[in-house]
């Protein structure tokens, strides 16, 4: 498949001399808005022709890439039911920050949904609660996958929202690989972000916001508003080769093999390996990083280790072996003192 605004930078004249925009003044990736670039704002060329091709590989109406990362993706989904008339949002607690700040900023009220910790770890809001909380809310946002692997019921929420003619927002921004499978929340949302940074082969703050035919409209209004109009062509091409990279399914079975080998968590998402270490967590992780290997994060009951398409099998082995030297300890049954990682600013 093309990657157009690749091969519109590798167009580029050798004998480019800038008097405009980024200062370093060197030819290359990194450029403005030129008469050969596109426009993310307005875009007619290739950013257009790559947010169609994207659209059609996500399963969505429309398309926008993003270089400001998934919260820029959230706060023009919220924006868009906002000016559509969802005045309230019903949300599970734990939540990514942007939500509750999107909230926050657009004057939305936050009917919140009940969110259990069990053995140190949020679980997905039930269908119960999603309801109960549906009834006083104009609008629902789910997060699926969350942080630990586990997937929100979205045909359920789908099918509460659609007889209640209200919208479901997604917040994918852990679940770009998704796409290829059933469990993506394009299948599902009238609106929904995918971080494609984080576990798909983008730059970071690479993201696309998406909408079904209903809202597409709308969600492009927001998007010019939210939007940086400095865009990283950098990463507006690395978006769309994220996008556009191929399914790794030997990865995919290697990733749970080692889950079963290993005893981790039981979770939804072959991209998300979380391995109980309970009091031994921090003194695993200061092991690991002493060899080389940086898990995501260490909660102060698990550590996460995040995949991608891109994984090698070998740095699974290397892993593999490493864990075999570790003591375990009692995972606790409420999140540590340290608090749960999808609290963090900035995940």
């Amino acid at each position: 498949m093309t990657l157009h605004i690749a091969e519109m930078l590798r167009a580029q004249a050798a004998e480019h001399i800038s008097f405009h925009t980024p200062g370093h003044k060197r030819a290359g990736a990194d450029i403005t808005e030129l008469s050969y670039s596109d426009n993310l704002y307005a875009p007619h060329g290739v950013i257009l022709r790559a947010e169609e091709d994207a659209a059609k590989i996500l399963g969505a109406a429309r398309s926008f890439f993003l270089t400001d990362g998934s919260t820029a993706g959230v706060f023009s989904m919220i924006y868009a039911a906002k000016r559509a008339g969802a005045a309230r949002l019903a949300v599970p607690a734990f939540s990514h920050p942007s939500v509750f700040h999107a909230c926050a900023a657009m004057g939305v009220d936050i009917v919140p949904v009940p969110q259990a910790v069990r053995r140190g770890i949020p679980v997905p809001p039930c269908e119960r609660d999603i309801a109960a909380a549906l009834e006083g809310a104009d609008a629902l946002l789910l997060t699926s996958p969350d942080y630990y692997g586990f997937f929100a019921p979205m045909a359920a929420a789908k099918e509460m929202c659609n007889a209640a003619g209200k919208p479901l927002l997604i917040d994918g921004a852990h679940g770009a690989h998704l796409h290829f499978c059933a469990t993506h929340a394009g299948k599902f949302a009238d609106m929904w972000v995918d971080g494609v940074h984080k576990s798909l082969p983008a730059m970071t703050q690479g993201a696309v916001v998406s909408a079904n035919e209903a809202w597409a409209e709308r969600l492009a209004e927001a998007v010019r508003i939210f939007r940086t109009t400095s865009p990283s062509y950098p990463i507006l091409a690395s978006v769309e080769y994220a996008v556009k990279y191929p399914r790794n399914e030997a990865i995919e079975r290697a990733s749970e093999a080692f889950k079963r080998r290993h005893g981790c968590l039981e979770n939804d998402d072959w991209t998300k390996i979380v391995v109980p270490f309970g009091a031994e967590c921090a003194a695993a992780s200061a092991y690991l990083e002493a060899h080389g290997v940086y898990p995501e994060f260490c909660d102060g009951n698990y550590l996460m280790f995040y995949l991608s398409p891109c994984t090698k099998e070998e740095e699974l082995e290397r892993l593999s072996s490493l864990l075999e030297e570790l003591p375990r300890g009692e995972v606790g049954e409420d999140a540590p003192a340290g608090g749960i990682p999808i609290y963090r600013e900035g995940l």
